[in-house]
């Protein structure tokens, strides 16, 4: 996949799953081309028992739209694909159409680095139901996957007690683009660097690293090619100690050590990347101060995760910073959000006025909330996170100074907040209008900032691992009134289609 300074191809109108594309044909053939839907982005549960998830991604979004056109290729690709009972998939006047086509959709999101929290829109999109169809997609794939990331690097990094982690993680990713988009998510939500040498050059991340087994296996002696390497890199040298054994790799370490300080040079650090990282970064601290090289810093890596990392630095482990791979950029134990695009409003051509539509479901964990979204978070005085309200826009026009002071917690209706006495902010923020980006594309280090801040502000009894306290997310009472009465509606028309309510 042909890889632009983003994390997202260059062929991204095709970046899709068929079945938007078919559904985009019915739209055209049935004259729905005008009509105007809103559909928002969200997901059901926080990732890793989490309290809550970091928002990752919406930075792409503008070029994601303005990006969005086939091209020639796209279309002769699209007009060879076969129906499986014969014939052209797709109507030739059809793909004519899309030849022109371009995105006319507005969006809001929450900014990178901020807290989101399960149910509420991380991303709304409103505009031709033809245009959001086609954006669904590629859109869902490009938050999706870096918010998760995102929110296990937050994870990690809050083990690790304000000691750097280094995500390195390139090798054990899925692919290429997998591995651009851990690095840059990563780095988000608080890594200190990546071992990611092109995610360095395009996002002006800090790279780090230090040499493998491999280099300690190419002489015939550790302390040779301690030795060795020492000379190669005397202002980044940190020595892989594990590759025998770890005791006489930090004798070998020290002697290294001692050589450099000869040279006016220092040895910077050693890592362990193998057996009880406890037990042995304590034996290498205790030799290193022994021998007066107090300054070597200590780096273990191996599988971590926030619950070794926390493990290990509860045991008094003397580790300086983290290495972390496998688990993070794969995210081990969750490896999907489970992001959902659900159609939430539709306004027909010559309509004034939204409808607002939900989906019913048999499960009502999987009904979904109807309107134009909006998204408030309540803090209290001292800036801190207390609860957040999801709106309907159309609702609270007009409707009186009590409108928006009650929230219904989404997943309780018995919870019931009196919001009146707290301060909020909107959490949708416009990006796209009319297919168009328009502000400037922030850089990392402005939503690293962020994230740093929210995290922050946020109560360690959402932030901790076990058990977190759950956050409250929650309907504005006029639009949970709203929702009810859809439900109540809906369910009566199905009961008097079924055959024993014709038989009465």
């Amino acid at each position: 996949m042909a890889l632009t300074d983003t994390t997202l191809p260059t062929d991204v109108a095709l970046l899709t799953d068929l079945y938007e594309l078919t559904m985009a044909q019915g739209l055209w053939e049935n004259g729905k081309i005008e009509e105007r839907a809103c559909f928002t982005v969200f997901y059901r549960d926080n990732p890793f028992g989490s309290g809550f998830s970091v928002m990752c991604g919406t930075a792409e979004t503008p070029e994601l739209v303005e990006s969005l056109r086939f091209t020639s290729e796209d279309i002769a690709y699209l007009s060879g694909l076969k129906a499986p009972l014969g014939g052209p998939l797709f109507n030739a006047e059809f793909l004519e159409y899309l030849r022109d086509f371009r995105m006319r959709v507005d969006i809001d999101a929450i900014a990178e680095g901020e807290l989101a929290f399960a149910r509420e829109p991380l991303v709304r999109v409103t505009g031709p139901t033809f245009d959001c169809l086609l954006l669904e997609t590629a859109l869902l794939n490009t938050v999706g996957f870096q918010t998760l990331v995102a929110t296990k690097t937050a994870r990690v990094v809050e083990a690790a007690k304000a000691r750097p982690v280094a995500e390195f993680g390139l090798r054990r990713a899925q692919g290429p683009d997998g591995g651009l988009t851990v690095a840059r998510a990563s780095y988000v939500a608080g890594a200190a660097s990546t071992s990611n040498v092109l995610a360095g050059r395009r996002w002006g991340i800090p790279v780090s690293g230090t040499h493998a087994h491999s280099w300690v296996m190419s002489f015939d002696s550790e302390l040779e090619a301690f030795r060795a390497y020492a000379r190669s890199m005397p202002r980044n040298c940190i020595l892989l100690v594990d590759t025998y054994d770890v005791r006489e790799g930090v004798e070998n370490a020290i002697i290294v050590a001692k050589e450099m300080e000869e040279r006016g040079e220092r040895l910077s650090g050693i890592r362990i990347d193998s057996g009880d990282l406890a037990k042995l970064s304590a034996y290498a601290r205790s030799r290193f101060d022994e021998e007066g090289l107090s300054y070597i810093k200590i780096v273990v890596s191996n599988d971590l995760d926030e619950y070794t990392i926390q493990s290990l630095l509860n045991q008094g482990a003397p580790v300086d910073s983290f290495g972390v791979g496998t688990k993070l950029v794969t995210c081990f134990d969750q490896p999907a959000l489970g992001g959902v695009y659900k159609m939430t409003a539709r306004l027909e051509e010559g309509e004034g006025s939204w409808t607002p539509v939900m989906k019913l479901s048999e499960q009502p964990y999987k009904r979904t909330i109807p309107g134009i979204q909006g998204v408030r978070r309540y803090v209290d005085a001292t800036g801190s996170p207390v609860c957040d309200m999801i709106y309907d826009e159309a609702h609270l026009e007009g409707e009186g100074e009590r409108r928006g002071q009650t929230l219904v917690a989404v997943t309780d209706p018995a919870l019931v907040t009196d919001v009146s006495h707290f301060s909020y902010r909107e959490m949708l923020e416009p990006c796209v209008r009319d297919g168009r980006a328009i502000a400037p594309r922030e850089s990392l280090e402005d939503a690293r900032a962020r994230c740093q801040a929210a995290l922050a502000k946020l109560d360690p009894a959402y932030r901790r691992f076990l058990y977190p306290q759950s956050y409250v997310v929650g309907l504005e009472q006029g639009l949970a009134n709203l929702r009810d009465r859809l439900v109540r509606e809906r369910m009566a028309e199905v009961s008097a289609t079924l055959p024993w309510a014709r038989r009465r």
